[in-house]
């Protein structure tokens, strides 16, 4: 079992259901903290977990998992926020750190990984936290608030030697310098058996609904409050033709209380970008009920969560591609991949 100085439950309480370059200046941390509201520190909290750095925590140097988790605090539990891991590459994992009164614990904060507690561990690998908000007048009535519990989500790029099961051991730095540890599991699949396009492969040409399949009634392709305007683009008219930004999201039925923003992240995304890119927002079940399964869209993509953001560009090629809770710096980085 690892354990941080005292025995730590592996938690996977998940935030998801197992859910180039432009001519304009990409929004920074420092842009999206502003969003933050700064009441107990938390602005200022956000900020420093925005940008952590490696000589911030210990070096792997041999020791394994359990060596590195007993020279921490137990204290907060790791809800992962992303559940599609493969092997060889980078995958984005992203989670939250949550106290025992359910608050979120927001500090410079890494992640080190290993086959099992015992064996050697890798990393640490950086997790930058990225703040859900939006500007004010992009936030539909199902969007992160100000006064939500979370604001951020931390993300950090891990490698995985093979598939397999693997431990993880997510560490944030206290005020007063300490460490806190916090212990999940993850599933690594080859990336060969992974069957969703990923970065490099061509966008599967699948069409997408619109307002005109709809018959101009945009409820039923659009959960969100009010709908966006984001369903004019059917995908297999412009793949390959125009650089596009395809979220597929449920804002009103998403199984996370952190989804749901991606929708309105997309929004303010085509106001920046939407002169040179199409944005598409792809809602997830079959007539908005999640008892009728996946859209064909989905089925086409071989997608199981939601949300997903996959950006191509003007040659028809993924640029980008996202899972689960994704913050704003994030997914603009990911939209100027496919310019």
């Amino acid at each position: 079992m690892l354990r941080a100085t005292t025995i730590l439950t592996v938690s996977l309480a998940l935030f998801v259901a197992a859910c180039g370059g432009g001519d304009k200046e990409p929004t920074t941390s420092s842009d999206a903290v502003q969003n933050v509201p700064s009441e107990n520190g938390v602005r200022e909290n956000v900020k420093k977990a925005s940008e952590p750095t490696a000589a911030e925590f210990p070096a792997a140097d041999g020791a394994t998992l359990q060596e590195l988790a007993d020279k921490m605090a137990a204290g907060p539990q790791l809800a992962l926020a992303s559940s599609v891991f493969t092997s060889p590459g980078d995958n984005r994992m992203a989670f939250g750190m949550i106290n025992t009164d359910g608050t979120p614990v927001y500090g410079a904060t890494a992640v080190y990984v290993a086959p099992t507690p015992g064996a050697k561990a890798e990393g640490p690998f950086v997790a930058p936290a990225d703040v859900l908000l939006t500007d004010k007048r992009y936030r539909s009535k199902q969007a992160a608030t100000t006064t939500d519990p979370f604001v951020a989500v931390y993300g950090a790029d891990v490698k995985f030697a093979k598939k397999g099961k693997y431990a993880v051991l997510a560490t944030t730095k206290k005020p007063d310098g300490s460490l806190t540890g916090a212990t999940g599991q993850v599933d690594v699949s080859s990336q060969s058996a992974d069957p969703i396009p990923g970065v490099g492969d061509k966008a599967p040409k699948v069409h997408t609904d619109t307002l005109e399949t709809a018959k101009g009634d945009v409820s039923k392709i659009d959960t969100r409050v009010p709908p966006s305007d984001m369903h004019a683009v059917d995908l297999a008219d412009v793949v390959g033709k125009k650089p596009v930004a395809l979220l597929f999201s449920t804002p009103q039925l998403c199984q996370s209380q952190v989804c749901g923003p991606v929708t309105d992240m997309e929004l303010q995304m085509k106001s920046k970008y939407g002169d040179q890119m199409d944005f598409i927002h792809q809602e997830v079940y079959v007539d908005n009920d999640i008892n009728k399964g996946l859209r064909p869209p989905l089925q086409e993509f071989n997608l199981r969560t939601e949300p997903w953001l996959f950006v191509v560009d003007a040659k028809g090629t993924i640029t980008a591609r996202l899972e689960g809770s994704i913050g704003v710096q994030q997914f603009e980085n990911a939209v100027k991949s496919g310019l």
